[in-house]
């Protein structure tokens, strides 16, 4: 199996440093790993960054030599989009499988790859998704959020689990994701423009095809955030963009019922805990998520100045 490992990159930080040093000791080596990095002049200009990374990976003392290429290609801030870079980088990638990651997902162990590329010895999967795992500084909230989110068994999923699973059937995160590039051409690969969830609507593109999503438990990253409520209204209003965009994919399967199960279920969780202040910030913290999600949905009647206050991702909408 050939395999590339693919990294959309902006202001790269420590973080990052730790992936390219766990990616440098995995038990299966990337045949290339493919940077594309977002022009931040000067601090994060592509020659900068490419310097950075050579510079990382000497100090590893693993190996003297890289068993595999790295390269680095530049993008303008500009012209980053979610689905649209993430299809840039797999059309320079020629490997059988293709690996995508965020700058801040730290493998667990030298296992992700083999982990992840594993079951695709079953010809219908699609993509293999990994598991997060909270980081050293996330909260009890986050951390359960994770566990509710990315549970400690695997799982094939088909469009027979659309009734049982609802919205989860297409659930597959691109912080931690490998692509049978067949399967990914055949369904005419990532959605050029979007603001989120390129991940989720190419995955139910593989479910309608009738191919299957995996969630790969044993491929384990470190990745979690430490959102204020604003940062939550904001990433939940340009989520619900996504959705409000791609009807035809979030209109079948409603979304707002797992929002719901995870909030009662996380109570729950910190009541048993004994957290009980804590419940006052998860109830906070969802009354937010809900505010920006609900605006999210109805974006385009919205004030453009109002959407662009609203949103992360504000150049989506120029």
């Amino acid at each position: 199996m050939s395999v590339d490992v693919i990294i959309p990159v902006y202001k790269p930080d420590a973080k990052f440093d730790r992936l390219l040093a766990m990616l440098a000791k995995q038990s299966v080596k990337p045949n290339k790993i493919l940077i594309l990095n977002t022009e931040v002049f000067p601090e994060y200009a592509t020659d900068r960054v490419a310097a950075h990374i050579e510079e990382v990976m000497k100090k590893q003392s693993c190996a003297k030599e890289l068993d595999f290429a790295m390269e680095v290609y530049s993008i303008r801030k500009e012209e980053f989009d979610h689905g649209g870079t993430r299809a840039y980088g797999a059309n320079l990638s020629e490997a059988e499988f293709m690996i995508f990651m965020t700058q801040d997902a730290i493998p667990k162990d030298e296992h992700l790859i083999e982990e992840l590329i594993k079951p695709f010895s079953d010809e219908q999967i699609a993509v293999s998704y990994g598991r997060q795992l909270a980081g050293e500084n996330a909260g009890e909230i986050e951390s359960y959020t994770r566990v509710f989110n990315y549970p400690v068994t695997s799982m094939k999923k088909t469009k027979d689990d659309l009734e049982r699973l609802g919205i989860k059937t297409y659930f597959c995160s691109d912080v931690c994701a490998a692509y049978r590039k067949a399967s990914y051409e055949a369904v005419g690969g990532f959605v050029k423009k979007t603001i989120f969830n390129e991940d989720m609507i190419i995955a139910s593109r593989f479910i309608k095809a009738g191919m299957a999503v995996y969630y790969a438990a044993d491929a384990m990253v470190y990745h979690s955030h430490t959102y204020t409520y604003w940062q939550q209204f904001t990433r939940n209003f340009d989520l619900a963009v996504s959705q409000a965009d791609h009807k035809d994919i979030f209109e079948e399967v409603s979304s707002e019922s797992e929002g719901m199960k995870l909030v009662k279920q996380t109570i729950s969780h910190l009541a048993k805990q004994k957290h009980y202040f804590l419940i006052v910030d998860l109830i906070l913290q969802s009354g937010f998520k809900y505010m920006g999600y609900f605006l999210g949905k109805r974006y385009k009647t919205l004030p453009k100045s109002m959407v662009l206050k609203c949103s992360m991702n504000k150049a989506y909408f120029s």
